[in-house]
């Protein structure tokens, strides 16, 4: 069985320091970056809404074009049978049969009348949602637009990193494999808690590189030392003296 290798504190304290300004270096690229990578997602997003958003009000004048071509037929329908009813109208033996013929004339002239105030109806609503689609369609132009400029943005900064970004990741993984595990889950979790996501800082004008908060001389006697992991009593960061971060370099 392979003896695990046992870091000294200073050895520990390098591999986080080390792993700091290789992190530090990924977020430099990553602040290059801006927002762009959100504001693309976002333009994605409301893009793909605006093309479901047309593709519904399409769907919708079809189905009012349907309705009218039914009331059409419903107009042609109720013609042909006031036709007919007139024609038998002709030749009615009874008033009783005449007045039944002419209740049902009646009846489909108020059907045509009704096909026609449906076809009214739906016509003045083709006319709104083409003026919906119409809107759709312009701001599915002006966001893709935009869209292709954001991405011509990104795709410049991301060739114009894509080298030394990877090359910073590979470093990163190496340094997380020297780095004691324990503390490499306190150092990604203190580098969540703050947006610069600075975890490691140095001692700089007996103060907390991180939070500005005054150390005390006998605290700074000791991470000086480096026998033991110190942390910020005020921010929590873990503390290294200004030399040792001097000292570790990444190119």
């Amino acid at each position: 069985m392979a003896a695990i290798k046992e870091f000294s504190v200073e050895e520990k304290l390098t591999a986080l320091v080390r792993l700091q300004k290789i992190d530090s270096k990924l977020d430099e690229i990553q602040i290059l970056k801006g927002e762009l990578p959100m504001e693309v997602k976002d333009l994605e997003d409301e893009i793909e809404g605006l093309h479901a958003r047309q593709t519904r009000i399409e769907e919708e004048i079809n189905g009012i074009q349907e309705f009218i071509e039914q009331k059409k037929q419903g107009i042609k329908d109720a013609q042909a049978l006031i036709a007919k009813y007139e024609k038998q109208s002709d030749n009615v033996k009874n008033s009783r049969e005449f007045e039944a013929l002419n209740k049902e004339i009646e009846m489909q002239q108020l059907e045509e009348k009704l096909c026609e105030k449906h076809i009214k109806d739906a016509t003045e609503e083709i006319s709104d949602k083409a003026r919906q689609l119409e809107l759709a369609i312009k701001a599915v132009a002006t966001k893709e637009l935009n869209l292709s400029g954001k991405k011509g943005e990104l795709e410049k900064i991301i060739s114009e990193t894509e080298k030394e970004e990877k090359h910073y990741n590979g470093n990163a993984e190496k340094a997380r494999t020297q780095a004691d595990e324990r503390l490499l889950s306190s150092y990604d979790r203190i580098r969540n808690n703050y947006h610069n996501g600075l975890a490691v800082v140095a001692v700089e004008r007996d103060s907390c590189g991180g939070c500005f908060h005054a150390i005390p001389p006998q605290k700074q006697s000791e991470i000086k030392l480096r026998k033991k992991i110190m942390v910020c009593e005020n921010c929590g960061r873990i503390l290294a003296d200004a030399d040792l971060v001097d000292s570790v370099e990444v190119k």
